[in-house]
């Protein structure tokens, strides 16, 4: 490689990576603001930022209280604020890919190198957010016991978080790798090195169709909460869930639609950013079962989510079966459809899952009543992810002969 190239690649990299944290940034600060944090004391925005940021780039954060030598504090926070994470991974997977897209074929050592270097770069970014990442608050306590016997010994608690910057780094270089892999599967002009041309027909139809299914939710999601903003009150509230949650939301309609299931509780005096309908079947003091069954009980409108499941499976089956070469058989495509979805369906439930908590005691007696919540949403893995595999079948099959009249014999993806 000529120092020219090599100079125009660190430059490709460090504009993909710079330009994908600043996307992260800015979407991030306007969730927040919409959230009311720009009312943070002691000038926390910029670090509550930054640590959004850091989750949202895969990396880790630490909740820790401190109550005091007569009580006891215990805080642990893992979320991910995925439509942060979502405008970072398209800018970034976009411009790492720009610079390829005019290429018939793409070397091994040329993709390996340039990856390297957007991952070293990313990695740079990340710990510079990682050390903003840390701040500390106290608590108002108000009239409970704890606040009393924390007036006489000057011992209030406090509550505060921190970057692990070991975990962030480790976790985020997975994260940004893994972006890397999905752009590349997903993306149907992008040149794939020589050795894996082969899983070219068998793989890439398949996972674009897959990712237009999940952007294609992101945008239904968004349209109904801006309606949802704009002739229901609360916008700002509103705009805050679009901005920092819209995928981890959606994504879970897109699983239950399909016949998925997650169990969840919530409870305690903090309130959701969660739609109503879902926020009365976590509140409890034992864990639901969040289902479409479930929802509908409260709202028999939650039986729609099956029909646009069905709907936009079938779409996806056969938009991936458009793109793929005549020669290609139905059954190859139900096996592909499922493979991609199931991967899919995965992935997301890995991402999306919520577990929160705080809790302050005395003397080891219980739960300070008002200062303590629990929210927790996790999938039921092998019942979710089953059944995407088996939508994906069925999606894939479907597709393949309904696409026959749509497309020209020989075509290619």
């Amino acid at each position: 490689m000529t120092r020219t190239s090599a100079a125009g690649a660190w430059r490709d990299a460090l504009v993909a990576v710079v330009a994908g944290f600043a996307v992260m940034t800015a979407v991030a600060a306007a969730g927040l603001a919409c959230a009311g944090a720009g009312d943070l004391p002691g000038g926390a925005f910029p670090r509550v930022l930054a640590a959004v940021v850091v989750m949202a780039a895969g990396g880790s954060v630490e909740v820790s209280g401190d109550a005091g030598f007569l009580a006891g504090a215990d805080a642990s926070l893992s979320v991910l604020p995925l439509s942060v994470s979502l405008a970072g991974a398209l800018t970034t997977g976009y411009l790492f890919l720009r610079p390829l897209r005019h290429r018939a074929v793409a070397g091994t050592r040329e993709l390996l190198g340039r990856a390297g270097r957007s991952a070293l770069l990313w990695l740079a970014l990340l710990t510079l957010f990682a050390l903003l990442a840390r701040q500390t608050f106290g608590l108002s306590t108000g009239d409970s016991p704890l606040g009393e016997i924390g007036e006489l010994l000057d011992s209030a608690p406090a509550v505060g978080f921190r970057a692990a910057l070991g975990p962030t780094l480790f976790f985020g270089l997975l994260w940004f790798l893994g972006l890397l892999l999905i752009a590349l599967l997903v993306s149907r002009r992008t040149p794939l090195p020589p050795g894996l041309l082969r899983f070219h027909t068998a793989v890439r139809p398949a996972a674009h169709a897959t990712a237009v299914l999940l952007l294609a939710y992101v945008v239904i999601g968004l349209g109904v909460g801006l309606v949802a903003a704009g002739t229901r009150g609360h916008a700002a509230h509103t705009l805050a869930v679009l901005l920092l949650g819209l995928p981890n939301l959606v994504w879970l309609a897109l699983t239950v639609g399909f016949g998925g299931a997650w169990r969840g509780v919530a409870e305690g005096p903090f309130g959701l950013p969660v739609p109503p309908l879902l926020d009365q079947v976590l509140r409890g003091p034992v864990p639901s079962t969040v289902d479409v069954a479930s929802l509908a009980q409260r709202d028999p409108r939650a039986w729609w989510l099956v029909v646009v499941a069905a709907v936009a499976l079938l779409g996806t089956g056969v938009l991936a079966a458009v793109r793929s070469p005549a020669r290609v058989r139905p059954w190859q495509h139900a096996v592909h459809l499922a493979v991609a979805l199931g991967l899919a369906t995965l992935t997301v439930c890995l991402l999306a899952g919520v577990r929160a908590r705080f809790g302050l005691s005395l003397l080891g007696l219980g739960d300070v009543t008002g200062l303590g919540g629990r929210v927790e949403l996790t999938p039921y893995l092998w019942r979710t992810t089953g059944l995407a595999v088996l939508w994906g079948a069925v999606a894939g099959f479907l597709g393949a002969l309904l696409a026959r009249p749509l497309r020209h014999p020989g075509r290619a993806p």
